[in-house]
């Protein structure tokens, strides 16, 4: 997912989360999707690094499902840092509570997603614990004076302010607040269980509370560090002049290229030399790699034909059923009935254009839409608008902050014939939405909801919205409450379908996937070493993949897919050891491991790819030395060595490029050496591409009378204390001693 869309996805789980325990926090009932996009929009910013993961991941939880959910749960440290332990039920039990946000959302929870949430549950534990010491180093604390201040004061922490602040005026309400929060605590502390706000206020004070507290030392902390960074005058002075200068600057390039590289050779003790005195650059994390080789399960032709034939002899009766979705609940559907309308302009699909042709009752199909055979059947052509001016006032029967019931239905149905009598004998319909609807987003503009497309409303207020006539005003019953509605206005009125698809997903027959599994288990059983394998492969004219490097907690093999159970069997195997058979998406893998790499410096083997580059650039550019020699100008080096004379006139200091070259820093750096200047030619100076020799023409300065010393620190400052922020926890990771064993776990 992109960034924007993950800080729109952290955003939900927080609000909706927060509305549990603050009923009295007045949110929308309604569903118009435009309202709720610009909550998220605006509110996007709230999100930031650890402490919007922290809050996301404890903030308000629902105990119960996650206390169910843990029963039985594997006990045992999953790791430590420092000493501080993560017991796996806790790590398992964020996992899933994280999880169970996801899907309140309507967020698919795959294994992609849910490896990315142990991720930052696994992230949050480091940070936490690493941060933790720093702060009884520094004596960083929060008061209970500062943490009152934290909640109802007047710097109180964005989440509690905004869920206070009257929409209306703008004003943080500090008494609401301390009023909500006391009713918590009261229900707290006196451990009232039996109380439908307990489960509030206990994750209120044992989760919320604590992560407020955390997120201020952590601000603490960054102030700290970044406030101790201090930046001269004569430093910005001396930056801003280097910056500006320019050089003018000759040159002979001879590339390495004009020296074979059979001619060279690198000895593993020199490899290993540079890589002991590199070693800092050429470190790794422990990984896994294996070859595999692969027997499909997927469907077959004859699978596929076999489908197409069950679906082709249930059209008689989709084509006559007088309950379309019995028919397609009992044939088990991939697509479920929509009844709605769809305008002709926005029909989609592989077979659109035949099917606004359909008169009502038609069918069409089977025809092939992805991996689904399907039959389409017209259920009725009705001309709509695509879009519709409303406006509403909503009685509420239903508290959507606590589930709990508001008002019973009589008293419901009562109160919104009032509302419409009111309106009928003269009231303004904007000033009774205004004081009367109990769906904020729209009651401050008088229950407008401005233009809305098919499908932006519950099913009841749409099929009114759209069936009805520009003018109309009626009474609708929906899982919110009792709206009335107004149609304002309805526009660009087309033919629009109510389609019923049934669908039927092309699989692969018991058959085939034994066939495949079948395959697989004896290549298995005959090949149990490397030899053996290797062998098969060739004589079976069979394809052996190599996969990328496997993290012990990985639970996807690029390229293969996802397999948690292959990956345990790799990290417990040993070299050129052979696997079982291992299902995997639509196929069934056999797997050799061909490399294990521990954690720390690679070795000599793997590292040559890398060192021997360098090397032989090192050795070249000491054989085009020696035969540039002494020389007396740029002319005799192109002579020489048979390269062109080249020349760039404004040379930058601030910049590692040479136009026409590349990045060549090293070669940067000799054009503005003074001592370099006047002399003829300068010494050998070996690049990234090539061998260089200089001629120094001049070295001058850009004028910049613009300059603010002032604003150049601020913007260093900025600058550093980005780099603090940024690299600060991680510095302290890599002092710290941590174990992480979730591989055991997981």
């Amino acid at each position: 997912m992109s960034a924007g869309a993950s800080l729109r996805v952290f955003h939900n789980l927080f609000i909706t989360n927060f509305q549990l325990f603050l009923p009295s926090f007045q949110k929308t009932d309604y569903i118009y999707m435009s309202i709720i996009q610009k909550i998220r929009d605006k509110a996007a910013w709230l999100v930031f690094g650890l402490i919007a993961v922290s809050l996301i991941g404890f903030l308000l939880m629902d105990a119960s499902v996650g206390n169910r959910r843990m029963a039985g749960a594997t006990s045992g440290t999953i790791g430590t840092v420092n000493g501080d332990k993560l017991d796996f039920a806790e790590f398992q039990k964020q996992v899933s509570e994280n999880e169970d946000r996801y899907k309140s959302q309507g967020y698919p929870v795959n294994d992609m997603l849910t490896q990315n949430i142990r991720e930052e549950v696994w992230k949050q534990f480091e940070d936490n614990a690493v941060l933790a010491t720093e702060y009884q180093k520094l004596g960083i604390d929060v008061s209970d004076k500062e943490l009152n201040d934290m909640l109802v004061g007047p710097n109180a922490v964005q989440e509690i302010r905004r869920a206070f602040t009257d929409p209306n005026t703008g004003l943080f309400d500090s008494q609401q607040a301390a009023a909500k929060i006391n009713q918590l605590r009261t229900i707290y502390r006196a451990n009232r269980k039996t109380d439908q706000n307990y489960v509030m206020a206990q994750n209120f004070f044992e989760q919320a509370i604590p992560q407020f507290v955390k997120a201020r030392e952590r601000e603490k902390y960054i102030s700290l560090v970044a406030l101790s960074t201090y930046i001269p005058k004569w430093m910005i002075e001396k930056t801003n002049a280097d910056n500006s200068q320019i050089a003018s600057v000759s040159y002979v390039k001879i590339p390495y290229q004009t020296i074979s590289d059979s001619i060279i050779k690198i000895s593993d003790a020199e490899i290993q030399v540079y890589l002991d005195n590199h070693k800092s650059q050429f470190t790794q994390e422990e990984s896994r790699i294996i070859n595999y080789v692969s027997f499909s399960a997927a469907p077959t032709s004859g699978d596929s034909t076999t489908i197409f034939e069950q679906v082709q002899s249930l059209k008689p009766e989709f084509t006559t059923t007088t309950d379309i979705e019995t028919f397609l609940a009992r044939n088990v559907t991939e697509t479920n009935f929509a009844d709605s309308y769809t305008p002709k302009s926005k029909l989609t699909g592989p077979r659109k254009d035949s099917i606004i042709a359909l008169s009502k009752g038609a069918v069409i199909g089977p025809y092939l839409d992805g991996n689904n055979y399907v039959l389409a059947r017209i259920m009725d052509i009705k001309t709509l608008p695509d879009s519709v001016h409303a406006r509403h006032i909503l009685v509420g029967l239903v508290d959507p902050k606590t589930n709990q019931p508001k008002m019973d239905d009589s008293t419901g149905k009562h109160k919104i014939d009032s509302l419409k009598a009111l309106i009928d004998k003269g009231q303004r319909f904007d000033s009774v939405a205004f004081y009367n609807s109990d769906d904020e987003g729209s009651r401050i503009k008088g229950g407008d909801l401005g233009y809305f497309g098919q499908g932006q409303m519950v099913k009841e207020f749409g099929d009114f919205s759209f069936n009805g006539k520009k003018g109309e005003m009626k009474i609708v019953k929906t899982q919110f409450g009792y709206h009335l509605i107004e149609i304002l206005d309805q526009k660009n009125f087309e033919p629009a379908l109510k389609i019923a698809y049934f669908a039927r997903r092309i699989e692969p027959s018991q058959e085939t996937d034994q066939n495949a599994s079948g395959l697989a288990s004896q290549f298995a059983g005959e090949n149990r070493n490397k030899e053996s394998y290797d062998a098969s492969v060739k004589k079976g004219n069979l394809h052996s993949f190599n996969s990328p490097e496997i993290k012990p907690i990985d639970f996807n093999i690029q390229g293969l897919g996802s397999s948690r159970s292959l990956i345990r069997w790799i990290y417990g195997a040993k070299l050129g050891e052979v696997s079982e058979s291992f299902p995997v998406g639509d196929k069934y893998i056999v797997a050799i491991v061909t490399e294990i790499n521990n954690k720390g410096t690679i070795s000599l083997t793997k590292a040559r790819a890398m060192i021997e580059p360098i090397l032989r650039n090192q050795k070249k550019a000491d054989i085009i030395s020696a035969k540039i020699g002494t020389v007396a100008t740029l002319e005799a080096v192109s002579t020489t060595m048979k390269q062109p004379v080249s020349h760039v006139d404004s040379l930058q200091f601030a910049s590692p490029y040479i136009p026409n070259v590349g990045p060549e820093p090293k070669v940067v750096g000799y054009s503005f050496d003074k001592q370099l200047s006047g002399k003829a030619v300068s010494a050998s100076v070996g690049g990234n591409e090539g061998v260089f020799v200089l001629k120094v023409e001049n070295v001058s300065a850009k004028a910049n009378y613009n300059i603010d010393i002032e604003q150049a620190r601020q913007s260093m400052l900025q600058s550093q204390e980005s780099l603090l922020q940024r690299a600060g926890t991680d510095a302290l990771k890599k002092k710290a001693k941590i174990e992480d064993d979730r591989a055991k776990f997981l």
